[in-house]
């Protein structure tokens, strides 16, 4: 088992020595003379445990203290104050200040040790409870993602015979955010919550949904509710992920122009990820194979969409999306239709 390392601050070598000498045998040492030292060495490398002097000249014990619970880098280092400061108040403001124990001078070796082995092994327990919260935060964010996609494809699967569409309008839509410049993290939820916009179609009847000619006025007005019952389906809930997820089902078939649907919103009162999921899914169904037509070109998709510019799609989005075609490309072919059969 690798040995704990500690940083021993004073001032004074004697008081250094006596502590090397106490705790030399079991744990790595570094030690720092003064302040600004202590904290050099704790960010370059940061040790397990700090034992740290008080009465030092220039930067006290206290502010080195200060200094290494504002940084990320050191914050979670417990501290233990070692000096010869006994008064309640000193304690006190020791803890305060995030110090994990008080150690007063003359040290007592048993003492020593027994504080610091303590303390060692809590910062371990802590560190392993935290690991063990980041895997099952990260397993159960695997898990609430794949049921989305996996909604998101039992709505495709409805209408037509791929459900890699949501998987390649999803990557169309990450790309073109990032291409705008937005927050990665705003990116990852556009890409996450992508494959959630035609889930109201699952409220859609079949006779309507796979209809092989063209739709009256009355199947078009039912047709065109997917949108909120998509709305309705995903909910109102305050996690980010599902209330982009419920923007993009109500808001992917509004136009710039106006004259989409359900509520008739236009220009930049229709939200951003509506505008950026419009581009991504026209596009891929204009270059996908579905039971009524061909696949288009790419170069025969992008004059449509083009054309469409300041009517249907956003005109910004679609000189932006113009832009990444060659990585929109690329997605195409690692998502062919024939790759259909190997999903799961």
């Amino acid at each position: 088992m690798e040995q704990a390392s500690i940083l021993v601050v004073d001032d004074t070598p004697e008081n250094i020595d006596i502590l090397v000498g106490i705790l030399g045998s079991e744990y790595k040492l570094r030690v720092a003379i003064d302040g600004p030292k202590a904290l050099t060495v704790a960010k370059r490398n940061p040790p397990d445990l700090i034992l740290l002097d008080v009465m030092m000249p220039g930067m006290n014990g206290y502010e080195v203290c200060s200094e290494l619970k504002k940084d990320p880098l050191t914050a979670h280092i417990p501290v233990i104050f070692v000096t010869a400061l006994s008064e309640a108040a000193d304690e006190t403001q020791g803890f305060k200040l995030g110090a994990v124990d008080y150690i007063t001078k003359p040290v007592s070796a048993p003492i020593v040790q027994a504080r610091v082995k303590n303390h060692l092994a809590l910062y371990d327990q802590k560190r392993l409870l935290e690991q063990q919260v980041r895997e099952r935060t990260h397993e159960l964010r695997e898990t609430r993602l794949e049921i989305i996609r996996r909604l998101g494809r039992a709505a495709e699967y409805k209408d037509n015979e791929t459900g890699l569409h949501v998987i390649r309008m999803s990557n169309y839509a990450r790309l073109l955010a990032v291409q705008l410049g937005l927050p990665e993290r705003f990116c990852e939820l556009v890409y996450n919550a992508a494959p959630m916009h035609d889930i109201g179609k699952i409220g859609i009847p079949d006779a309507v949904l796979r209809k092989p000619g063209k739709l009256d006025a009355e199947e078009w007005a039912l047709m065109q509710r997917h949108a909120e019952f998509g709305a309705e389906i995903i909910g109102e809930h305050p996690d980010p992920l599902l209330q982009l997820s419920r923007s993009i089902a109500l808001t992917h078939h509004e136009k710039w122009d106006g004259s989409g649907y359900p509520k008739g919103l236009a220009g930049e009162a229709i939200p951003i990820e509506g505008r950026i999921v419009a581009v991504a899914d026209v596009f891929d169904a204009l270059t996908s194979v579905r039971p009524y037509k061909q696949a288009w070109s790419t170069a025969d998709a992008m004059a449509y969409i083009e054309e469409q510019a300041g009517k249907h799609f956003d005109p910004e989005l679609v000189r932006q999306f113009l832009q990444i075609l060659p990585q929109i490309n690329d997605v195409r072919e690692q998502y062919p239709e024939t790759a259909l059969h190997s999903e799961g």
